[in-house]
């Protein structure tokens, strides 16, 4: 069973769908779950906590600061223990609370401090269902990550008949299942760099670039997503480390190279995100450089770092697949494609940095995928988070486009 041993959070929020919520847990315990049921103070009006607790074997959660708790902030503890969250029903109220990234009770603290995937089950009236404000909540939520299982249509609790209805508890007990075992990097190893790398000065000072790392941060959870084993070697980034992912922390081109090279023996996946330097510093100097009152100029000698893409990619070790991108600001295709046979990669995934509205620092990217094997791929402007599951599924394309080749991903 998929779901064996599996730590799932079902969030109970206000609905008359609540009721569906105690076959849920029941579904889910019967494939093996270990269910966490939370819920929010309008729920406890629809189900008693007693009910879901004798079906979960674990008492009800609902205060996101418990002095009972080992560390008194339960949406912590939950969140990086879950392999799932699935909030069934999910009121239009709680859905526009998690949109707004509100925090204000157990569940919603729970959803903004997880980094399993999260499920929405929306349970309302079908007027309400098909109102602008609800289904852009739930466009914008699916834009985030956010898996949706839509609603069904029947009869009411209001006397009404039309779509609203929350999906039937072995439908969702089937869609989890179906999201755990359909994993088709399961097995796989993936490594990614991601964020800058940077080169020093002196002890003060150094040369480096705007990369933030969110766009290798949001591959990372994808293809952990697809199931396989990730490890990001991540230059100085301003983002949580992910629970469940391998993160090896380095400062230098250098120390980027060594890391990867000690880790990529049996690799399956390389990602070549990071904007690593192309030059460091000749001789870095060990103690502050002064300035000159007699001289208004200082001279570096710079050096090219080791391509960590071509080396990688020329190994004796190299990956099944190897993945790099081209930031560029201009002549994109020429570039990229020029790379892709220097580099020997089998992929370029090239974005043009040019554009301030997207690419560093931004949390949307818009992005053409080149490759040896597939026809140009073009991703239009788009959420980081969003991209990184584009691109990790174009990347799954090529390698049955291998296996077609009798290539072995076994």
């Amino acid at each position: 069973m998929s779901l064996e041993k599996k730590y799932i959070i079902i969030g109970v929020t206000g609905g008359i769908a609540a009721y569906k919520s105690a076959y849920l847990v029941r579904e889910l315990k019967k494939q093996g779950a270990d269910v966490q049921v939370v819920m929010t103070e309008s729920a406890k009006s629809f189900i008693t906590e007693l009910t879901l607790q004798a079906l979960s074997g674990h008492p009800v959660l609902s205060e996101i600061l418990d002095p009972k708790s080992e560390s008194g902030i339960e949406h912590i503890e939950k969140a990086r223990k879950a392999d799932a969250v699935i909030i069934a029903p999910a009121t239009a109220n709680t859905i526009s609370k998690i949109n707004m990234g509100m925090a204000d009770n157990l569940l919603t603290g729970i959803v903004l401090a997880t980094t399993a995937p999260v499920f929405l089950a929306p349970a309302m009236n079908e007027i309400m269902w098909k109102n602008q404000i609800t289904q852009n909540n739930i466009q914008s939520l699916r834009n985030y990550g956010f898996h949706v299982i839509n609603p069904g249509c029947g009869f009411q609790a209001c006397g009404g008949e039309g779509e609203g209805r929350m999906a039937e508890p072995h439908y969702i007990a089937d869609f989890l299942d179906k999201f755990f075992n359909d994993k088709p990097l399961k097995g796989k190893k993936v490594i990614i760099t991601a964020g800058p790398t940077v080169e020093p000065i002196d002890p003060v000072r150094y040369i480096s670039n705007h990369s933030s790392g969110k766009m290798g941060y949001a591959l990372a959870k994808a293809a952990y997503e697809f199931g396989a084993d990730v490890t990001i070697i991540s230059g100085p980034v301003h983002i949580a480390r992910p629970d469940k992912i391998e993160v090896i922390s380095v400062k230098t081109a250098k120390q980027m190279l060594e890391a990867v090279r000690s880790r990529v023996t049996g690799t399956d996946i390389f990602i070549s995100c990071a904007a690593v330097s192309d030059y460091t510093v000749e001789e870095p100097k060990k103690q502050k450089i002064k300035k000159e009152d007699n001289s208004d100029e200082l001279t570096l000698r710079l050096i090219k770092n080791t391509d960590i893409l071509s080396t990688i990619a020329h190994s004796e070790d190299r990956p099944m697949l190897v993945v790099g991108f081209a930031a560029e600001t201009e002549n994109l295709e020429e570039y990229a494609t020029k790379k892709l046979r220097k580099k020997n990669a089998d992929i370029i995934v090239a974005n043009d940095v040019s554009d301030t509205d997207i690419g560093f620092n931004s949390d949307n990217n818009a992005v053409t995928i080149f490759s040896k094997e597939l026809p140009p791929k073009q991703f239009s402007n788009r959420l980081k988070t969003e991209l990184g599951h584009d691109i990790l599924i174009f990347c799954i394309e090529y390698l049955k486009q291998l296996n077609q080749k009798n290539y072995n991903l076994s």
